[in-house]
């Protein structure tokens, strides 16, 4: 009976001093976004930042991808798939102090949908323009009414365009200092440094989070990230570690690397509403010509998973066509020719390349390289900062070709937009992405969206090199850090230091 005691004793030390509470940690983050609201302004950091750690939804996407109960205890979804029930968490206040309620959704999603985007200053409506209504049945309950069944409705309401912050509040404030409902406080944004994240001590989650302060310093060069790190005076590369540096950290004590799964693909661009790749063979052309093998090694170090389409290993009714275009440069030479273009006669455009993500850069100059060792094309970088990458490429489709990663899951969506950056348009790909959407059941779902991969690849709408890993390194006093990227935030609630 003695040792039973003894036992129980030292189970209960172990559990009750297992994380040590307090402490600061510091993270790189790549690029200093423009704001900090990603319900009106799109942008990878931001949500890194925000999503769950100071904004949260009625759901949200844990560190498996799995969506999960955030704001909302549970929901109900009936029958017909029109009409989704959401009960909340009672007793949760926003960190100004207000309480949280139902108004709050009602507010949040009545913006959300309104197509005016001068008014509500929101991002993207055309993720929400399947709500017929938002209605508080009571302080604890909202009832969604969907015009028509939306299979993506729940992964929607995950997103970070779907965080929710007071009803009343002032979008311009938002932008500078959200405010939300999650474990940490958004505390001060040093431009050009760092934000900080400071402990909020009325989270609803008894016991979270474990860390009194965040510090996200902004600080892209990944040398400078590595200089920092055994410094001391970053405690994490929490992604985009360069790979050269993770084989120098592998062999050190004092850090951890991880490698973890990710939904994030590097996808080099075209242009298809303009010439030259509004010319199918030219796009294909560029397909035949890329050894996406030779990449993935040469300028990766083996880093990466080959893939064909718009969609990750990790998701959903992913289809491997990583092989569709195997590297045939003859096969690329005789398209071009059919197109008009010889070596007397080269192709010539114009690659962007954002500055800030060297994943990206360095695939992309290693890509281009290919395409111009062909002999008939002419290929010229240029090199801008991710601001106007995102305002001349991005919402102006300014540009012929460009590389970026695109980390958000399920993103196959965007080749059914024809406004999306790459300007494809294809009735036969939309009406895909609407039986997938509409769909009685998960394999007809998947029928459909594995049809929409095929017909998107054999269109060559894009080269879709491969999926980023999450590639990074901590101090080995860090604990229980999330090794994957299959949620859109850096989550951090959970994460301590050893004293």
């Amino acid at each position: 009976m003695k040792k039973l005691l003894i036992g129980l004793l030292l189970l209960s030390l172990s559990l009750g001093f297992a994380q040590t509470r307090g402490g600061t940690l510091t993270v790189a983050l790549q690029t200093e976004p423009t704001a900090w609201d990603p319900t009106q302004t799109p942008g990878a950091d931001i949500a890194r930042v925000v999503y769950d750690n100071v904004l949260q939804g009625l759901v949200k996407r844990n560190n498996k991808g799995q969506i999960v109960p955030s704001l909302a205890e549970r929901w109900v979804v009936s029958p017909s798939g029109l009409t989704y029930t959401f009960t909340l968490r009672k007793g949760v206040k926003f960190h100004d102090g207000s309480s949280f309620d139902a108004s709050d959704v009602v507010a949040k999603f009545n913006r959300a949908k309104n197509p005016d985007q001068k008014v509500s200053g929101h991002a993207r409506p055309d993720f929400y323009r399947d709500i017929e209504s938002i209605t508080a049945k009571d302080p604890s309950t909202v009832v969604f009414q969907l015009r028509q069944p939306n299979n993506d409705f729940l992964f929607i309401l995950s997103l970070p365009e779907s965080l929710i912050t007071p009803k009343g509040a002032k979008l311009e404030d938002m932008r500078v200092k959200p405010i939300g409902t999650g474990p940490f406080k958004f505390a001060a944004w040093e431009r050009g440094v760092a934000v900080r994240l400071e402990r909020n001590p009325d989270y609803y989650i008894q016991g979270l989070p474990y860390l009194d302060r965040v510090n996200f310093r902004f600080l892209g060069d990944g040398d400078a990230q590595l200089a920092a790190l055994r410094a001391g005076d970053i405690d994490v590369i929490a992604y985009s570690l360069l790979p050269e540096n993770a084989v120098v950290l592998q062999k050190d004590p004092n850090f951890k690397v991880f490698s973890g799964p990710s939904t994030a693909e590097a996808v080099a661009s075209m242009n298809n509403s303009r010439a030259p790749f509004n010319d199918i063979r030219v796009r294909k052309a560029i397909e035949f010509a890329v050894n996406k093998d030779e990449l993935i090694q040469g300028a990766m170090l083996g880093y990466g998973t080959k893939i064909g389409s718009m969609r990750s290993p990790g998701e959903a009714c992913y289809v491997d066509l990583s092989n569709y275009y195997k590297y045939d440069p003859d096969q690329a030479k005789a398209l071009l020719a059919q197109a008009g273009y010889t070596a007397q006669n080269p192709l010539k455009f114009t690659f962007n390349i954002a500055a800030e993500f060297p994943y990206e850069r360095r695939i992309g100059e290693a890509l281009v390289a290919q395409l111009n060792k062909l002999g008939v094309i002419q290929a010229n970088i240029q090199v801008i900062d991710f601001a106007t990458w995102i305002q001349k490429v991005f919402l102006g489709a300014d540009y012929q070709m460009t590389i970026i990663g695109h980390v958000e899951a399920n993103d196959t969506a965007t080749y059914a937009n024809p406004k999306y950056y790459w300007r494809y348009n294809s009735k036969k790909t939309q009406d895909l992405y609407t039986q997938y959407l509409r769909a009685p059941n998960q394999a007809k779902a998947c029928e459909a969206l594995e049809a929409m991969q095929r017909q998107i690849t054999e269109d060559a709408v894009s080269v879709w090199t491969m999926t980023l890993p999450t590639l990074g390194a901590y101090r080995a006093d860090v604990q229980n850090w999330p090794a994957s990227a299959l949620t859109s935030g850096i989550l951090v609630a959970e994460v301590w230091k050893k004293p």
